[in-house]
């Protein structure tokens, strides 16, 4: 009886009947129906992990089968899978690239170090070209040269030719629109990205042109 008691007391007030206290059979039997139809309504697990569909539209990357393998073990759902990859490309991949473009950049400059024949000489260059390229470049322009080994070398024979009217009018006539032509270019991902040799080489000798009056 002492423990009819303490379960009676466990019922919480929602299932009894307020003028009465009587538990109500009928609430049980409607919550119960209830919590079964949502339990009925969670997204089916597939039955291997070859039946996730991963839609990757953006073209960083693709489904990976053994990424998918784990996943499945873990019983993640169609929408959870789809998630993980989702959060992937919003967050790791630009995290990646970053790294990959600060590794390049040092590649970069230790080709123009060899080059130039040391650290000490690549200092002073550095130290001229800087100079030179504010002097005579827009900021685009010369963040652009300056972000390659080839555009470093093609901003040097600019320098070093000191050619007169280096810098195009910026007022919309002569070489402007040239420019914003090689500035959207840069933004291609065959540029800032892949670092295409071909892409890369008729961005700077666009520059070159554009800059020398050729």
């Amino acid at each position: 009886m002492q423990t009819d008691n303490l379960l009676d007391n466990e019922i919480p007030e929602k299932f009894r009947d307020p003028s009465t206290g009587e538990v109500r059979m009928d609430s049980f039997v409607q919550s119960y129906k209830e919590l079964e139809k949502r339990f009925s309504q969670r997204p089916a697990l597939p039955k291997s992990p070859d039946e996730y569909c991963v839609k990757c539209d953006h073209g960083l990357f693709e489904a990976d089968q053994e990424i998918n393998q784990r996943l499945f073990d873990k019983g993640f759902t169609q929408e959870q899978v789809q998630e993980v990859y989702d959060l992937a490309a919003e967050r790791l991949v630009p995290l990646v690239m970053e790294l990959s473009a600060d590794f390049q950049a040092d590649k970069e400059v230790e080709k123009l170090i060899n080059h130039f024949g040391g650290p000490e000489k690549w200092k002073e260059v550095s130290r001229q070209l800087l100079a030179f390229g504010q002097k005579n470049l827009s900021a685009d322009v010369l963040d652009a040269l300056a972000s390659s080994y080839e555009g470093v070398l093609a901003l040097f024979g600019m320098m070093k030719g000191e050619e007169p009217g280096l810098r195009p009018s910026v007022n919309g006539v002569g070489g402007n629109g040239e420019e914003l032509d090689l500035q959207s270019m840069m933004r291609d991902p065959k540029y800032w990205r892949d670092r295409d040799p071909s892409f890369v080489a008729k961005v700077t000798e666009g520059f070159q042109k554009l800059y020398s009056g050729n």
